[in-house]
């Protein structure tokens, strides 16, 4: 028989980063959820965590993860059949690229998530390796661009999101007189989100330029327009999310007519109950 409080601890120690606050998530001290951990691994007789250098799942711990996202989702739609159960509220954690999360994603599953009472634990995590968040188990669904499913899992594309190459009117006309050069791109600095970010690296390459590129690290899609629009750099930004700094002129495009399209796919765990079916309804039924 799986011991789910153990279960709990484990997806506690992943969703909290640590031992200490996943004893402030479930109310127990740091000591208790260790020794549930340490039970855990026990029984199972193999480790479930790997500490150093990072704190990370083993497969076992993956495979434990993902059944118990599962499970959390499966028990929610058993309490809607069986009123008598003690109701709880719904948390749904789920990995989500910045840029949707300040664009569209709001708009999208508001309805859902008001109707069905979810609070939703959303991890923001880069569009290229959100998947990786759902093979680990630390989400029961994901938002990211890679189109082919897991195995056990599925995938529906819920759109695209266009990204255009912008800066301010004064940086344009200081780094870039000569438009889209290499040489302006060996000296011009970049805004990029992060270090998993290739929307950089393919533009250059869409240009033609494959060398370095000076670059800010700006992992935050408000700030990441501002720095843009404060003459700091250049960078990709969301089309939906430039519309009223282009119309104003506050920002403009360094290599006018180029732009990058991707596409976004909703992964979910085959067998994750009606709620996260309903989400993923609202998705489809959404246009970006």
């Amino acid at each position: 028989m799986v011991d789910y409080k153990s279960l709990q601890a484990l997806a506690a120690v992943m969703e909290g980063g640590g031992f200490e606050r996943a004893g402030e998530l479930l109310g127990l001290s740091q000591s208790a959820v260790s020794q549930r951990i340490k039970a855990l691994e026990t029984r199972l007789g193999q480790p479930v965590l790997i500490r150093h250098p990072e704190l990370t799942p083993t497969p076992a711990g993956q495979r434990l993860l993902t059944h118990y996202q599962q499970v959390r989702l499966l028990e929610r739609d058993l309490r809607q059949t069986l009123p008598t159960l003690d109701q709880q509220t719904s948390r749904l954690r789920v990995a989500v690229n910045a840029d949707s999360v300040g664009t569209w994603w709001a708009d999208a599953v508001a309805p859902t998530c008001l109707a069905e009472g979810i609070l939703l634990d959303l991890v923001i995590e880069d569009q290229e390796i959100g998947l990786k968040r759902l093979k680990d188990g630390d989400v029961a669904a994901c938002l990211c661009a890679t189109p082919t499913p897991m195995a056990g899992a599925r995938c529906i594309k819920v759109g695209e999101m266009v990204y255009l190459p912008l800066a301010s009117p004064g940086y344009v006309a200081h780094f870039f007189p000569d438009g889209p050069t290499a040489t302006a791109f060996q000296h011009a600095p970049a805004i990029v989100f992060g270090p998993h970010d290739q929307l950089q690296h393919r533009f250059l390459a869409q240009c033609g330029y494959h060398g370095h590129f000076p670059y800010h690290l700006c992992p935050s899609s408000e700030g990441f327009v501002r720095l843009a629009a404060a003459g700091m750099g250049y960078g990709m930004v969301p089309q939906l999310q430039a519309a009223t700094l282009l119309k104003s002129g506050q920002l403009v495009s360094i290599a006018p007519g180029s732009s990058l399209t991707v596409p976004l796919y909703w992964h979910f765990w085959r067998h994750s109950g009606d709620l996260l079916h309903r989400l993923t309804e609202s998705l489809n039924r959404f246009t970006i």
